[in-house]
C-alpha cells in the first residue's frame, strides 16, 4: 500500500485525507419529505458503518424536512444540491458537507458567472462550518468545455482544474473532488491522472450507476483495487441498485472491499472486461419517485 499524500479535510465528526482511514459513504433513497422513512434509513446506514450519509434536496419542502431530520440524527449529513445551488444558503446550517456538480452550474441563471455561483457556495460553506465536494460526473460534464473538447476524460480534468483554481482564488481548501463514470476503466484512468496533477487534494471514489449485484460490486472492486493500493482515494461509495430497505449493503460491501485491500486479498482484475449485457442503472435517491425502476432493472437482467 502506497502512502496517501492528501491533506486533511474535516467533515463533521469525521475527517478524510491526511492519513485518516478511508471513509465509507452511502445515500438515503427514501423521499426526503418522508421524514420517518428517511430518518429510519439514515439510522440503518449509520448502524452499518456509514461515516457520511447523503440526502438530496431539490425544493424548499425538502429543506423543511431536512430541518426535522437534523433533530432526529447526529449523523454526518451531506446534501446533494444538483441544480439548486441557491438552496445551499438554506441547507448549510443543518449539514456537514455540500456537494455540487460543476456541469449543473451552467443550466440555470446563465447570466450569472460560474465563479460567482461557486463563491456563493464557498461563502455558505465557510459561514456554516461545511466542507465541499466538487462532484464531476461523465454524464453531466461542463457544456461550455464540451463544445471545444471531444474527449470526456479531458473535459473532466479541465473542469476539475478550473474549479480548483476557483477554490484557490477564494482561499478555500476544505474540499474534496470526485471524478465518476459508469465505466470502471475510465474511473481508474481519470483518478490516476487527477492525482498526478493534484496529489494534495482528497479524492472521493465511486463508479456511478454501477447497477445491480453482483456486477455492481465487481465494477466497484475493479476501480478501488486499482486505485487505493496506490495511495489514491480518501473516501468511497459503492453505488448499487438495491431495494430501499437494502441500501445498507452499499456500506457493508464498501467496508468488505477496504478490508480485502488491507489484507492483500485482490478479487478483481486490472481491467474491467465484461462480456454480455452491461446493465447501467441508478442507485436511487430521494429524487426517484418509486422503486419501479429497480424491478425494471431486475427484469432486464
Amino acid at each position: 500500500m502506497e502512502e496517501r499524500t492528501t491533506r486533511k479535510v474535516r467533515i463533521g465528526s469525521t475527517a478524510i485525507g491526511g492519513g485518516n482511514p478511508i471513509a465509507v459513504q452511502s445515500m438515503a433513497a427514501t423521499k426526503t419529505q418522508d421524514i420517518e422513512a428517511t430518518a429510519r434509513q439514515i439510522r440503518l446506514l449509520e448502524t452499518h458503518g456509514a461515516d457520511l450519509i447523503r440526502v438530496a434536496i431539490d425544493s424548499r419542502k425538502d429543506v423543511e424536512a431536512l430541518k426535522e431530520l437534523r433533530k432526529e440524527t447526529e449523523a454526518n449529513l451531506v446534501v446533494d444540491l444538483q441544480e439548486s445551488y441557491r438552496l445551499a444558503e438554506r441547507v448549510a446550517p443543518f449539514v456537514q458537507k455540500l456537494r455540487y456538480n460543476p456541469g449543473h452550474l451552467h443550466h440555470h441563471q446563465k447570466e450569472v458567472p460560474v465563479f460567482d455561483k461557486v463563491k456563493f457556495l464557498v461563502d455558505q460553506a465557510g459561514q456554516h462550518d461545511c466542507a465541499l465536494r466538487i462532484g464531476i460526473n461523465f454524464g453531466s460534464l461542463d457544456p461550455s468545455l464540451k463544445e471545444s473538447v471531444e474527449d470526456s476524460s479531458e473535459v473532466a480534468l479541465r473542469s476539475a482544474d478550473e474549479h480548483l483554481e476557483y477554490m484557490d482564488r477564494l482561499s478555500f481548501n476544505r474540499f474534496v473532488v470526485s471524478l465518476k463514470s459508469s465505466d470502471p476503466n475510465a474511473v481508474i484512468a481519470i483518478n490516476r491522472a487527477f492525482h498526478e496533477r493534484h496529489p494534495e487534494v482528497p479524492i472521493h471514489l465511486g463508479v456511478t450507476e454501477a447497477g445491480m449485484l453482483p456486477l455492481g460490486e465487481i465494477k466497484s472492486r475493479v476501480a478501488f483495487e486499482n486505485l487505493i493500493p496506490f495511495g489514491i482515494g480518501d473516501t468511497l461509495r459503492v453505488s448499487l441498485t438495491l431495494p430501499f430497505e437494502e441500501k445498507f449493503r452499499e456500506v457493508e460491501i464498501g467496508r468488505a472491499i477496504l478490508d480485502d485491500i488491507a489484507q492483500g486479498r485482490f478479487r478483481s482484475v486490472p481491467k474491467f472486461e465484461h462480456q454480455g449485457l452491461n446493465i447501467i442503472s441508478c442507485p436511487s435517491c430521494s429524487r426517484v419517485e418509486n422503486e419501479e425502476f429497480i424491478e425494471l432493472a431486475q427484469k432486464v437482467k
